[in-house]
């Protein structure tokens, strides 16, 4: 990982650099207050954070949802939204989505727009890691064939929404699908037209 002004450089025990991002602290209307060690600040009882959520679809109105990898510290292997992170302190949600989006799934948005915000504090049962997030949405399309990096996804998949009912169901999903998902639906059904069934 790249040095940034969003990043510090510590020793790990075997003396070998480690990186330690930092996210943006917020206040309850989304102003940023500060900054903390990303692990910190998703510690109970979490702090306050910015955070982004994308959710991108393909031309028939179909949602693309990633499975985090296996490997990840937080909500490892469960489904999610087509792409979801923090941006450096300082960068713009916008930017942050569109970076996080390639970085992770190895292609860039057609159309990508802003839906909203939405703030929420939830406990993830299985990691005891709080998700207290001032969230960014973003909905948009994808074209190009997806190449997603094996360290940060799982598996993908194009649902419909009968077919997204199904799979929650059957579960796991990350704690905080749902209320991503709900709060960026009126930007969703604009996107993707009455057809789709969002």
């Amino acid at each position: 990982m790249p040095i940034t002004p969003a990043t510090a450089v510590s020793r790990s025990s075997d003396d070998s650099p480690e990186a330690v991002i930092l996210l943006e602290l917020v206040d309850e209307d989304g102003n940023t207050i500060g900054t903390a060690e990303k692990l910190s600040a998703h510690q109970a009882p979490g702090r306050l954070h910015r955070a982004f959520s994308v959710f991108l679809f393909d031309e028939r109105g179909r949602l693309l949802l990633q499975q985090r990898a296996l490997g990840k510290y937080h909500s490892p292997g469960v489904w999610s939204n087509t792409c979801c992170g923090h941006p450096y302190p300082g960068e713009a949600p916008f930017a942050a989505a569109a970076r996080r989006t390639f970085e992770e799934l190895g292609v860039s948005p057609a159309l990508l727009g802003e839906a909203g915000t939405v703030r929420y504090n939830h406990p993830d049962p299985v990691s005891g890691l709080v998700e207290q997030e001032y969230n960014h949405l973003f909905v948009g399309l994808v074209r190009d064939p997806l190449r997603p990096d094996p360290e940060e996804v799982g598996d993908t998949v194009f649902v419909t929404p009968a077919e997204l009912a199904e799979r929650h169901e059957a579960g796991p999903f990350s704690a905080w699908f749902m209320t991503v998902l709900d709060a960026a639906r009126p930007a969703v059904r604009e996107l993707t037209g009455d057809s789709a069934g969002w």
